[in-house]
């Protein structure tokens, strides 16, 4: 399968300045880091992409080469492999010169990365004071809730399942006691990941890039944090629609090496009302009125969210002409105000017309010969 072009890859024109390109990695490669997605193969290899676009692009030669001939490899005449650590060998973060991977990751990821890679110093980590503190992921949380709760806004509790920090190692994902060769890395400080024929090479997480570590914690398993099921307070502010995110800070999963929690959103799903339907903060609704209240004028009560409330009815209304009440309708999240109301009316008969009804129908035609569907050019 053909790579895709590296420019795109960093989304970048074929003209851009190094400066351009050196931002335009920065961005994705804090977007699609391991470390802020764990456990996310779609981000890992994105990652990988983007990290071999940059070698290249952000090499001047190296880019030279690829813009002649639309690749770059040893095979290619004046690209020397291994170049800057692109060499198939697999390249090092900790270990470019100036302006380079080990550079960009500094300003990204926190520089105690590459100190902490040759200094082997205790691998604990000091929640007071950590640049590599990772903040825990966020929670999403589906709720259904009714027409009247959604426009009104209440407090409630849940049953969530978050992660929290463990209590028998205190979010150290050890218990102490002697170092040793940190399993995942096999010592080294660093993971080798693989595409094709190159190989990146990558600060171990589980040991900080130390090479070692204490044993794991048997209660979390050296992941620092436990599930557990918590009732969590929140509530829905007046003015929530269905796909709304109502955001509980610090209710998320609890964070890494001193990091804060995530923030736990509840997403709302409105159900419907008997005879309200909103659109944005509007809320219209259809009201049945009879012959003589159409045609004479009346005050009539109509049903709001806020309760009833008195509408007039001019003289000579027609069926589905509307009435605006303003400031019934639901309060708006962006401030103190609310929406209108909107009021149709729809004119009904009598399903039962009694015999002297009728006489007084016809009387009333008799009065008033005019045919509404003159203008329409029939009789």
């Amino acid at each position: 399968m053909a790579r895709e072009d590296y420019y795109k890859l960093l989304g970048v024109e074929r003209g851009a300045s190094q400066d351009e390109i050196k931002k335009a990695y920065r961005r994705l490669a804090r977007k699609y880091h391991p470390d802020v997605n764990p456990g996310d193969k779609s981000a890992e290899e994105k990652f990988k992409q983007i990290q071999e676009a940059f070698e290249v692009l952000g090499d001047a030669k190296k880019r030279d080469v690829y813009d002649r001939y639309g690749t770059y490899s040893d095979n290619i005449p004046n690209a020397t492999p291994g170049s800057g650590g692109f060499g198939f060998g697999g390249f090092d973060f900790g270990g470019f010169g100036s302006g380079s991977f080990g550079d960009i990751f500094s300003e990204l990821f926190g520089s105690s990365r590459r100190a902490n890679a040759s200094a082997n110093t205790s691998p604990t980590p000091n929640f007071s004071d950590n640049p590599n503190l990772q903040k825990g992921t966020d929670i999403e949380y589906s709720m259904s809730i009714s027409f009247e709760q959604a426009v009104q806004g209440f407090t409630s509790s849940i049953n969530l399942n978050r992660n929290e920090i463990c209590d028998r190692c205190n979010g150290n994902g050890d218990l102490g006691g002697a170092l040793q060769n940190c399993n995942r890395c096999e010592g080294t400080g660093k993971v080798v990941t693989q595409t094709g024929k190159l190989q990146f090479k990558t600060p171990c997480s589980d040991c900080q890039g130390t090479g070692k570590r204490r044993l794991a914690c048997n209660v979390c398993n050296g992941k620092a944090t436990v599930p557990k099921a918590e009732a969590v307070k929140i509530r829905i502010p007046a003015g929530v629609d269905s796909g709304s995110r109502v955001r509980v800070p610090n209710k998320g999963n609890a964070g890494k090496m001193g990091g804060l929690p995530g923030d736990l959103y509840i997403i709302t799903n409105v159900g419907e009302h008997p005879y309200f339907t909103r659109k944005g903060d509007n809320v219209y609704c259809s009201i049945p009125v009879t012959v003589p209240e159409a045609a004479i004028g009346a005050k009539i009560e109509v049903p709001t969210i806020s309760g009833k409330a008195v509408l007039r009815i001019p003289p000579g209304t027609q069926s589905g002409q509307k009435f605006r009440l303003r400031e019934k309708g639901v309060p708006s999240l962006r401030g103190n105000i609310c929406g209108d109301q909107y009021v149709e009316v729809r004119i009904v008969l009598p399903k039962i017309i009694s015999e002297d009804t009728k006489s007084i129908l016809k009387e009333y035609a008799r009065l008033n010969p005019e045919n509404p569907r003159t203008e329409m050019g029939l009789e």
